[in-house]
């Protein structure tokens, strides 16, 4: 889990092109859900957190540091079920559309090659196919 982490945050920061496997994505979001949960109890303990809220400057900053990956590899996640990384903005409709983004997030990726690259379950060394085209 860690090495898929490595992998999205820190080698492919900003990669926008490719697919991602939904091993890849649910991966990349049980690893950030730990890491907000231990940042937000530091910033209690530190006395670091923002007046009544329970969280502080240490998840604000993992916040910082993970919004690009995480919305990188939500794009690829997209690419990887046949659909542009514009679609993630179905998430701006109430309700309906981030339990549409969910099921696509859920769902299994397209088999062969599509429009935004080949097929990452194809090869059998899945960890090198994390953001390539």
């Amino acid at each position: 889990m860690i090495n898929w982490y490595k992998k999205v945050v820190f080698e492919n920061y900003a990669n926008f092109n490719g697919r991602a496997r939904r091993s890849e994505y649910w991966y990349f979001a049980l690893m950030n859900l730990i890491l907000f949960i231990v940042a937000a109890l530091l910033d209690n303990l530190l006395g670091f957190n923002f007046a009544p809220l329970p969280y502080g400057y240490l998840y604000a900053l993992l916040g910082l540091a993970t919004f690009i990956p995480g919305l990188a590899v939500a794009v690829r996640r997209l690419h990887d079920v046949g659909k542009s990384g514009w679609f993630y903005f179905i998430v701006l409709i109430p309700i309906i559309g981030a339990i549409w983004l969910l099921v696509l997030f859920f769902t299994e990726g397209d088999q062969g090659e599509n429009q935004y690259g080949s097929d990452p379950k194809s090869s059998g060394e899945e960890i090198n196919e994390i953001g390539t085209e």
